[in-house]
């Protein structure tokens, strides 16, 4: 025999839950350590894991050089924080600032 629930959820809490669970989740792929990678099947495998991990971290270095221009920081600063020079810094990083993807 059915019965009613005992509780109620308000449309807005519907309406939230259903939205957070048609969202994709954003989860990284796990990468594998090359030096436990034993086939060559595995090894092709984390290749594109490793791909889209630098691909994230060249992301997050490009938002951080885009904040710390927009802050102040001169290229000398930049490259002191990344272990480079002032010049490599700059090689690296000025013609994405010209071109509007830093600013």
């Amino acid at each position: 025999m059915w019965r009613a629930p005992a509780v109620f959820v308000c449309e807005e809490c519907v309406d939230l839950c259903s939205q957070i669970i048609s969202e994709a989740p954003n989860h990284s792929p796990r990468l594998l350590p090359w030096d436990l990678t034993d086939s060559l099947d595995a090894a092709l495998v984390n290749l594109p894991n490793v791909a889209q991990a630098q691909a994230q971290v060249e992301e997050s270095r490009l938002g951080c050089v885009r904040g710390a221009r927009t802050l102040g920081a001169t290229w000398a600063q930049i490259g002191d924080a990344l272990g480079i020079t002032r010049q490599s810094a700059w090689e690296r990083f000025a013609a994405e600032e010209q071109s509007g993807i830093l600013v």
